[in-house]
């Protein structure tokens, strides 16, 4: 081992002690119930539980007298959170049937029995079945309500006691979130009255590359209220989860980035206080905070020509800026901590690597304690809990309950196997004197009914400085930060001001400018040209020297034509489609060309407007050209449904999820490549279903009566953003004039 040590609309901890010997972070949820765990890393956002009495074996036979509940209907990958009484997790819909989806279910915490389920599709996504419910939901004790991301992009808050639907978006239509094959998917974090969720996101206009961006919006509707990311054209996707705390008196949000970086921004407005460049690939653990000291880790290439993989850091949160060199307290290389987040506990960090073993270092030096401890299997991604002064740790096929030693970092205490199949990738948790545990088989609720359960108090949270302290204005928010709206709408806007700790002050009258078409008043109402066709504007908000900017794509009903001509770039309001894409000219005629050489933009999708959009018709004409025999995939999409021309296999598809195939229709259809064909796609809601009509024919002859091909889904998607699909890995698609008009 070497150490290092170097410094729209549609769109808590203080340093404590337990049993003298537990240090932990610096912020705490406001949560009703104080044994309540509302975040999948618990009330102190770091893993802690300050219960007692509970039990000291694992024991998930049939049979076993731990066992209070069992569901073998909710196994899956999510890890639950428990709020007011009820379990609420994500799983698989219909797992196995050409129905299958999603859904958040809420369960009685006590009995284990359902309460209410709320079911969605998953669609134009590449994401596995096996990895549906990736995501946790998070709860929001002053409100009540539940936040969940499905693995699609589908984002919704819902109502924690009936599952009713407060508010929705699908981010992948709206922004552009990325949903891949790996199937990582971020988890929702509540801060004040904001809920904060984050993906690679490849948006519109200026936003079109490829960062991973996080997007603040008001907890109650959603709202976007302030929309920022970190460097572009990062390598990986994350799922690093953020931990909230206070540093040097200030809130902050501090993450892992699918940049290689850590990052601390202000949780209300999204401004970055530091960034700590940690890895040459993305980060997926979530970090841990203790006082003002953060702890991470990962499993990729370091940084600074290092041919060592993994490393676990301590940084200087109370930094600014690029604290890449003075912010690092010590630094350990080859240390494989990638998926699972660390512990402090007393002086020492519990780092469990990627293979199931277990490493203590001291929290101050990052110097090794004891030898490492396997915990049995061969991986390991679930995050260990600490509660009732033991380590409950799962690797996917075995389990180890462990206690804190002080010469040797810790001692097994028992250790067990899981049954053949079951695997755990989801955390324990712990609340009102369970440990709830999902499996790839079942969720469990386990308990000693032996034991008298107990809680120690939880510690106050660290005060942030007090914003009568700083009364000058450093930031200038303006509100909705991102609209979707359409010719003629009006829209008001807020300005807000804020402290250089990210404090709100107050709002404020400004002087508005507008960079493209509409209007704006002195009282911040917009609004858009009546005849506007496609188009985007920027408003900016000035008060003194500060200013601030919200961006709007206007677009209008049905009709839509895009024939390119006279254009540079693809339509700004587009979706994801113009850092994939470019303008070219052929002879007189100007078309939209996917290239090949975008690394990992190749296979793609890009939207074209409002996610309410249902039964109508898209049309484009299209060519895929041919390179060492190879053809692309070109495809229509429309209100969640793909028709696509598959070039390798020579067949013509309708699906809706590409990897799990729910509902599809194949049928074998030549076409040659470098030559013009008309596609056409059809979506119309009839009764309770959807039906999928596609046609496609030579561009030059007529129109055929028939269609070439026909699909039926029995769980529909009944509304959805028209857009392309395009697989130009191999050779290169051309589109032009697409026409989408109502059925």
């Amino acid at each position: 081992m070497k150490k290092t040590t170097r410094s729209c609309r549609l769109l808590f901890f203080a340093i404590a002690t337990l049993a003298g010997s537990l240090a932990t972070s610096s912020t705490t949820i406001a949560a009703t119930d104080p044994l309540d765990w509302s975040n999948w890393r618990g009330p102190e956002l770091n893993g802690v539980s300050r219960e007692t009495g509970l039990v000291d074996d694992i024991d998930l036979d049939e049979g076993s007298e731990m066992i209070e509940w069992k569901r073998d209907d909710l196994g899956g990958r999510s890890t639950p959170i428990v709020m007011n009484g009820k379990l609420y997790t994500i799983v698989r819909a219909e797992p196995d049937t050409d129905r299958e989806g999603e859904k958040v279910v809420c369960v009685d915490a006590v009995t284990g029995k359902t309460i209410w389920e709320n079911r969605f599709n998953v669609w134009l996504s590449d994401v596995p079945a096996e990895r549906v419910g990736w995501s946790s939901v998070v709860g929001d004790p002053d409100t009540g309500y539940v936040y969940a991301l499905g693995v699609c992009g589908f984002f919704q808050c819902l109502n924690g006691e009936t599952g009713e639907r407060i508010w929705s978006l699908p981010l992948h239509e709206q922004f552009g979130l990325l949903s891949t094959y790996g199937g990582r998917t971020n988890f929702p974090i509540i801060c004040d009255d904001l809920v904060i969720i984050s993906a690679i996101i490849i948006g519109w206009g200026d936003m079109a590359k490829p960062a991973h961006r996080f997007i603040g919006f008001d907890k109650k509707t959603g709202e976007v209220v302030w929309y920022n990311g970190t460097s572009l054209l990062p390598d990986d996707t994350t799922y690093s989860s953020p931990a909230l705390a206070v540093l040097n008196g200030q809130k902050a949000m501090v993450f892992g980035s699918g940049d290689g970086q850590v990052w601390a921004f202000q949780p209300r407005t999204g401004q970055p206080i530091w960034r700590y460049d940690f890895s040459l690939r993305g980060l997926n653990v979530s970090p841990v905070i203790v006082g003002e000291t953060v702890y991470m880790g990962h499993s990729e290439e370091n940084i600074g020509g290092s041919t060592a993989m993994g490393a676990v850091a301590a940084i200087n949160g109370a930094s600014q800026g690029d604290i890449s060199k003075s912010g690092e307290l010590w630094k350990v290389e080859e240390l494989m901590i990638g998926k699972s987040s660390p512990l402090v506990i007393g002086d020492y960090l519990y780092c469990f690597d990627d293979r199931a073993k277990l490493h203590v270092l001291d929290a101050k030096t990052g110097e090794p304690i004891g030898r490492p401890i396997s915990l049995g299997g061969t991986s390991l991604r679930a995050c260990p809990l600490y509660a009732d002064g033991k380590i409950y740790a799962f690797s996917t096929s075995a389990w180890a309950i462990l206690q804190p030693d002080e010469k040797k970092g810790a001692t097994i205490l028992k250790r067990g196997r899981l049954a053949n199949g079951e695997e755990v990738n989801a955390s324990p948790i712990c609340s009102h004197g369970r440990i709830y545990l999902q499996t790839s088989s079942a969720t469990y609720s386990l308990r000693d009914k032996s034991k008298e359960q107990g809680a120690d108090p939880l510690p106050d949270p660290v005060a942030e400085a007090s914003v009568s302290e700083d009364q000058q204005p450093a930031h200038l928010q303006l509100v909705p930060a991102e609209l979707l709206t359409k010719p003629g709408a009006e829209q008001k806007y807020r300005v807000r001001l804020y402290n250089s700790h990210g404090q709100f002050l107050k709002e404020s009258p400004a002087t508005f400018a507008l960079n493209g078409p509409g209007t704006i008043g002195e009282d911040g109402v917009f609004r858009a040209a009546a005849d506007a066709p496609h188009t985007a504007t920027i408003i900016t908000a000035t008060v003194g020297d500060l200013t601030g900017r919200a961006r709007v794509r206007v677009i209008p009903d049905l009709p839509w034509k895009f024939d390119f001509e006279g254009l540079s770039d693809l339509p700004v309001t587009w979706v994801g489609a113009r850092y994939r894409h470019v303008i070219r000219k052929e002879g007189d005629n100007t078309m939209a060309v996917k290239v090949t050489t975008i690394p990992k933009g190749t296979r793609s999708r890009c939207w074209f407007g409002p996610s309410d959009l249902h039964d109508y018709t898209i049309q484009a004409d299209v060519r895929g050209l041919i390179a060492f025999d190879k053809m692309p995939d070109i495809g229509l999409t429309a209100q969640g449904y793909a028709l696509d021309m598959q070039g390798a296999s020579q067949k013509l598809q309708i699906r809706s999820w590409a990897p799990q195939l729910r509902m599809d229709k194949t049928i074998d259809f030549a076409w040659q490549p470098n030559v013009w064909y008309v596609m056409k796609l059809q979506a119309s809601n009839e009764e309770s279903r959807t039906v999928l009509r596609g046609k496609v024919w030579p561009r030059g002859e007529d129109e055929p009566a028939e269609w070439t091909i026909t699909a039926t889904d029995e769980a529909p998607n009944l509304s959805g953003s028209p857009g392309l699909f395009g697989n130009a890995k191999d050779a290169e698609i051309h589109i032009d004039n697409i026409l989408v008009t109502a059925n």
